[in-house]
């Protein structure tokens, strides 16, 4: 089964620079986002080393084609290596003290699909028209609405809704999140940095990626421009993969090229 695939990326409406990095790799079914955290460039740094080592890690020898247990260790031992890195990096540039990033990436493999995370870059499907969070934020404000100190709506606007619990790069023991979840025809997957959803409500994610009826790089756009358009307060990193609800006539995920950013933004490498 087939699916069609786009990404881009977005300084946003507040920031000067864009820490957010992005890997769109269809021939290898291999998607993934991570946003950066940490000043003087260095969280740039630390997003761009985490998504050099999924690259590295899982591109030099491809990914198991039917084994999901393989797919999700792989996953897994590449963000182990991607915090290796940033550590390193860490240790060998003072400056860049306290970078980290978090991440999250979607290997699809035929009718199955790995999810892996780590911090509060977000996972949905759509599928039957209803929204499904697929990961849950490694964040102070997602513990406290899991005590239920918190509702969905105040950690949505929280001041303290930044703040991480999990993130590659602040400690050499990493805890990495997996899931494995089925793909049928007409699913859409998205992936998505913070600066997305803390914009947008999940109400006004459904809808958006509800009308844009299966073709990614519309909603990619859409969803770029509408969290701008609620002010852009961070960077906006989002990937849409959308299987074709005709199996027969799915387009491979290598026929789908980047095409042409909006103002300000720029679709992934």
């Amino acid at each position: 089964m087939r699916a069609r695939a786009f990404g881009l990326t977005d300084v946003g409406r507040r920031r000067e620079t864009n820490q957010d990095s992005l890997l769109v790799r269809p021939e290898l079914g291999l998607y993934a986002v991570a946003d950066g955290m940490g000043g003087h460039a260095a969280g740039e740094v630390a997003s761009r080393i985490a998504i050099e080592s999924l690259r590295d890690t899982l591109g030099a020898g491809g990914l198991p084609a039917h084994d999901a247990r393989e797919a999700a260790d792989r996953l897994a031992d590449a963000f182990q290596e991607g915090n290796r890195r940033i550590c390193d990096s860490v240790v060998t540039r003072g400056e860049w003290r306290g970078m980290g990033t978090t991440i999250v990436a979607l290997v699809a493999m035929g009718q199955h699909a790995i999810i892996g995370h780590v911090g509060d870059s977000r996972a949905y499907r759509l599928r039957g028209g209803q929204l499904e969070r697929m990961t849950h934020d490694h964040s102070w404000v997602s513990e406290q609405v899991r005590l239920g100190l918190l509702t969905d709506e105040e950690a949505h606007r929280h001041p303290m809704r930044n703040i991480v619990t999990r993130a590659l790069g602040n400690r050499t023991d990493l805890a990495v999140e997996l899931r494995e979840a089925d793909v049928r025809a007409g699913d859409v997957y998205l992936l998505c940095s913070d600066g997305l959803n803390t914009m947008l409500t999940d109400p006004e994610i459904l809808r958006t990626l509800a009308e844009a009826a299966g073709d990614p790089e519309r909603a990619c756009r859409r969803l770029v421009d509408q969290a701008n358009s609620k002010g852009g307060e961070d960077n906006i990193s989002v990937i849409v993969c959308a299987w074709d609800p005709q199996p027969d006539q799915a387009r491979d995920l290598g026929s789908t090229a980047p095409g042409v950013p909006v103002p300000g933004a720029k679709p992934a490498n």
